[in-house]
């Protein structure tokens, strides 16, 4: 079928984006869904600085490759062997597929399902090859999903059914941007009721986090970031207080404001001076998660003596360390009961033909999340 999507032609070209137009909006073709596969017609698909990471060259993939891992949709038809869904069903994207057989799949790990991660780092879906084309070449798929379309082809493995009741634009956000930074604070066993917790970073995924951490009872929660507008979004949404990044002091005010340190610092800023600061400003015993993906040649530096004598805890968290299959029904449940505000998160919607601008809005710092809107 002939679907209408955002195609990455090269990587690295500069902004701005509404100028030099890295996502070229063109037709295609995709192919029919295959053995374990579903069709589904997009209905809404967020952009999150991971895609302007591909953009910018931060994270390089095979190109041309159709964008979007952040989204939600309408089934329309199920490949051979997907007997739990049926055309008509409501779905949200997940940017790690699960085999379900792998040691981590297996373990209860399933964000870091190794088939998943083998098949997302070469633009091909978990299943193999790829279901896009444009005359006859094919168009790689980022991390098996490619939202920036109208229609895509996915593994059912990519899939979360939900309720049908629960508006499509804020179950989009759902996928990436709360999935992981809810999901760091309820899933790292590091976000303690009553405790304190520091979010550094408050793009969509940090003030997920920032809901997250509301939700899970911590007392004290710490915003940082070096937009001021962010530190307001955070306030609004539950933070107690909020500093400047590129206050010289500030590791120094967050561990005064907060007896010593916090118990959890998670960062979400993608480099590796926020994660120090975060390490920083985590009290002894306490623990510091990122969930953020800086360029591949960044290297941190900490101290191993804090580390030790300090009895810290330095952990990873990829898809918010969670089961994308138990969060995702159970953080929607939690906004549909007003627990956790993620329709606050949506500042700008937008067509697919001002995807360009929209992601020069991201760099600038200028949104949380934006979603582009399809016609369903």
């Amino acid at each position: 079928m002939k679907i209408r999507a955002a195609v990455l032609e090269e990587i690295g070209r500069p902004g701005p984006y509404s100028e030099t137009k890295p996502l070229n909006i063109c037709d295609l073709d995709l192919a029919e869904p295959q053995s374990g596969e579903v069709l589904v017609r997009v209905a809404a698909a967020g952009l999150c600085h991971s895609d302007l990471s591909v953009i910018n060259g931060d994270r390089p993939r095979p190109v041309p490759m159709v964008l979007g891992h952040e989204g939600a949709g309408i089934v329309e038809k199920v490949g051979e062997g997907v007997a739990d869904l049926r055309p008509g069903d409501h779905v949200i994207f997940v940017f790690v597929p699960s085999c379900g057989h792998c040691a981590p799949c297996k373990s209860g790990r399933p964000a870091l399902c190794e088939p998943g991660a083998a098949s997302n780092g070469i633009g091909e879906l978990i299943g193999g090859g790829v279901r896009l084309s444009r005359n006859g070449e094919p168009i790689s798929h980022q991390v098996g999903i490619s939202s920036f379309a109208t229609h895509c082809v996915v593994s059912r493995f990519s899939l979360v059914k939900i309720d049908r009741e629960v508006p499509l634009p804020i179950a989009a956000m759902m996928g990436c941007a709360v999935l992981t930074g809810a999901g760091a604070a309820f899933n790292t066993d590091a976000v303690p009721p009553g405790g304190t917790a520091a979010v550094v970073g408050l793009g969509g995924v940090g003030l997920s986090a920032v809901l997250g951490a509301v939700a899970a009872g911590a007392e004290t929660i710490v915003a940082v970031d070096t937009l001021d507008s962010k530190l307001d979004a955070a306030r609004e949404l539950g933070a107690t207080h909020c500093f400047n990044a590129r206050d010289p002091d500030v590791v120094a005010k967050v561990r005064d404001a907060t007896s010593g340190g916090v118990d959890a610092a998670l960062e979400f800023a993608g480099a590796p001076k926020a994660l120090e600061a975060a390490f920083d400003m985590t009290r002894r015993g306490g623990t510091t998660v990122s969930a953020s993906l800086p360029h591949p040649n960044s290297v941190l530096s900490i101290s191993p003596l804090k580390l030790v004598a300090e009895e810290r805890t330095l952990k990873g968290s990829y898809l918010g360390s969670g089961v994308p299959t138990r969060d995702i029904p159970r953080f929607l449940g939690l906004f549909q009961r007003g627990k956790m505000p993620i329709d606050r998160l949506m500042t700008h919607t937008l067509t697919l033909d001002q995807i360009n601008e929209g992601f020069d809005r991201l760099h600038r710092g200028e949104a949380i999340r934006q979603i582009v809107l399809f016609d369903t």
